[in-house]
């Protein structure tokens, strides 16, 4: 079976390490056969990533893909090469995502603790989405992953595990498994609903540590106004997202 953690952030956004960094640690440190670079509103990590990975010869396969910042959430953009224009309508970004060729994956769902699609959101529209984490470990979706597991087995997506990774530690603490080893392979079980969701080696956050934390979250709160060209802090993010309500 084929390992793929499709949720990881580098420091194109949010995340701690660098795209070499982030590449390295999956070939040395893990047992992924695919990685997802995922980057808030900005594709320039995925891309970065494809290509210093065609030039290595690593043993694992990428997707390319962004976390966007749709009004109603966060949604995983998956397999994707171009931007997708943030604080739209969800239905709008999901359209921009297909007429792509991309799958469309629901993030961390259900958390109260970061942006994330509600329940009443993701059955509206369960027809379009192709995907759903039922197992992340990040902080903010440990609440929320009992709920999003009950909430598939009624809508029947495709669960996914993904790491939400912001360290290079916490890449593989989450994971979906499929049939195959190829991202072929992986888009053909999503697609069929044939993928599981799995948890990996948990994460060791005192290692990381206090200061690091802090630093990450402050990367957080400024990645979507820096990667949409709307200031360094969140103050005209918000104003954003109010005028386009």
């Amino acid at each position: 079976m084929g390992k793929a953690d499709l949720h990881i952030h580098t420091s194109f956004s949010d995340g701690m390490a660098d795209v070499p960094d982030v590449l390295d640690y999956v070939e040395s440190q893990t047992e992924l056969d695919i990685i997802g670079i995922v980057d808030h509103d900005d594709v320039r990590g995925a891309l970065a990533a494809r290509e210093r990975w065609a030039k290595g010869s690593y043993r694992f396969e990428l997707v390319t893909g962004i976390e966007v910042t749709a009004i109603e959430g966060h949604l995983l953009a998956l397999y994707v090469d171009e931007p997708v224009e943030s604080l739209r309508p969800l239905k709008r970004v999901v359209e921009d995502v297909h007429q792509q060729g991309g799958l469309c994956v629901v993030p961390h769902p259900l958390s109260w603790l970061t942006r994330s699609l509600s329940g009443r959101t993701i059955e509206r529209f369960a027809r379009s989405l192709d995907g759903i984490e039922v197992a992340c470990c990040s902080p903010a979706a440990r609440v929320s992953n009992g709920p999003a597991a009950a909430l598939n087995r009624r809508l029947a997506l495709a669960e996914l595990g993904g790491s939400d990774a912001h360290f290079l530690q916490a890449i593989g603490s989450a994971y979906t498994e499929f049939e195959g080893c190829t991202a072929a392979d992986l888009r053909q079980a999503m697609t069929t609903r044939a993928t599981r969701a799995v948890y990996g080696p948990s994460v060791a956050w005192r290692r990381i540590g206090v200061r690091q934390m802090a630093r990450q979250t402050w990367r957080g709160i400024c990645a979507t106004p820096r990667a949409m060209g709307l200031g360094p802090t969140a103050r005209s993010f918000v104003r954003r997202i109010f005028h386009s309500r």
